[in-house]
């Protein structure tokens, strides 16, 4: 199964600034790219803030978030609560049919699926900004090796890279 991450990042390696930082920072090119990847997985998995920032689940999509304690009363849209350890919760996604999913944020699912040795791709939208402090793709993982599998300017000053892990 394909289990990728998507995140944008400053050329700094920055998520967001905070926690409940919106990614307004980021392109149309790089929202079009999240929508085309994410509906062609058909399944996105993200954690509460991220979701937050969506408020409901997207269209053509199934969202599972992790939490334990949000609420989906009035949530519209294709959304469920999870609280699975991600090797178990891909496992439930191939038997329900899907051979694709999309880790959509924030760092703390990066490096939650990082660790758990799930994740077999990653698209990086490096944006063209320093922010010069602020939330790390990933934090408290082993090192992994990456393979370059594609490259290409999304706009004059937007870079998609999209990295296979080694195994």
């Amino acid at each position: 199964m394909k289990v990728f991450i998507i995140v944008a990042t400053s050329v700094d390696g920055i998520i967001g600034l905070a926690s409940d930082h919106l990614t307004d920072w980021t392109t149309k090119e790089d929202k079009q790219l999240f929508v085309k990847l994410t509906k062609e997985a058909g399944v996105m998995v993200m954690g509460s803030n991220m979701f937050g920032t969506l408020g409901r689940g997207l269209p053509e999509r199934k969202t599972i978030v992790y939490s334990h304690s949000l609420s989906l009363d009035g949530v519209e849209g294709d959304v469920e609560v999870t609280t699975l350890e991600p090797a178990k919760l891909i496992e439930k996604l191939k038997k329900d049919g899907y051979e694709s999913v999309a880790i959509c944020g924030g760092a703390q699912i990066y490096s939650m699926f990082l660790r758990a040795g799930v994740v077999t791709d990653l698209y990086v939208t490096i944006e063209p900004l320093l922010f010069g402090s602020g939330i790390p793709l990933a934090q408290d993982i082993d090192r992994l090796d990456l393979n370059l599998v594609e490259h290409r300017l999304l706009n004059e000053n937007s870079l998609l890279l999209h990295y296979g892990i080694q195994s």
